[in-house]
């Protein structure tokens, strides 16, 4: 299994690691004066330079279409029962009770996507519920393979996000972009954009490479990984991707373009 599996065979969300450092130089200088005999040399005359412009102030990467709705939205920590509302009404109530983990719903979004981009994610913290059964495996000699058996396992979440309407999702996303917002200063990002983030995480699991089946696997430890280094080496959204199929990954590449397009503002 892989290493988002130990408490469950297979995870189809993922969470998060933050890091980074500043270093901060400082040169100083000494004065030299130069005397010739007893007569100092005559001073340079003043020349009054102006005051450096501020810095611009900095805006969102992606900045968002306009957003039309005067509803007031609750705090983030009540907001639970409005985000699986408004979610239920674009998938379904049947696919929000079958795939929404109910609890601190905006939250596990926010980690979630920060860190699908990473090699890997908190699967404590996951929007989504498990998907069900275990890793489907087979052999072809000394060869591990990932069975195409395995694909089926994702194929109602794939159905449901399919279905979606990208625009009517795009409206929710928008009307409740504040919590999002909010949560992802919360995380650690004070001054950043989540839409920022969420786009630059969409373009890298856009990114996954189209690898046809058979998927060659391995197995050094309980954990399976891929064989090929290049692919195990991948951001764990893009071997969620790989792990899916490839039929199942097209379908969400697409929504993912389609909804891209719908949450960054047209120039």
């Amino acid at each position: 299994m892989w290493d988002d599996e130990v408490r469950d065979p297979v995870r189809s969300w993922l969470a998060w690691w933050i890091a980074g450092g500043v270093i901060v130089v400082l040169i100083a200088g000494g004065i030299w004066y130069r005397y010739f005999y007893a007569v100092p040399a005559p001073a340079a005359p003043l020349v009054q330079r102006p005051a450096p412009a501020p810095p611009p102030e900095t805006g969102p990467a992606n900045p968002l279409p306009p957003e039309t709705s005067t509803t007031a939205l609750p705090a983030l920590n009540d907001s639970d029962q409005i985000v699986a509302d408004s979610l239920a009404g674009v998938l379904g109530h049947a696919s929000v009770a079958q795939f929404l983990v109910p609890q601190n719903i905006v939250r596990h979004i926010v980690v979630t996507v920060d860190n699908l981009d990473r090699r890997k994610v908190a699967v404590d913290l996951r929007p989504v519920k498990s998907t069900p059964g275990q890793t489907q495996v087979t052999t072809q000699g000394d060869s591990m393979l990932l069975s195409a058996a395995n694909f089926d396992r994702y194929t109602s979440l794939v159905h449901a996000v399919q279905a979606a309407d990208v625009k009517s999702l795009a409206v929710v996303y928008l009307r409740l972009y504040p919590l999002f917002q909010q949560a992802y200063e919360d995380l650690g990002y004070p001054g950043k954009y989540f839409n920022d983030r969420l786009v630059a995480v969409i373009d890298n699991l856009l990114a996954a490479p189209d690898v046809p089946a058979p998927i060659a696997l391995a197995q050094p430890t309980v954990m399976y990984v891929y064989a090929d280094p290049d692919l195990e080496a991948r951001s764990a959204g893009q071997k969620l991707l790989i792990r899916m199929g490839p039929q199942n990954a097209r379908i969400i590449k697409a929504k993912l373009r389609e909804f891209r397009a719908e949450i960054v503002k047209k120039k």
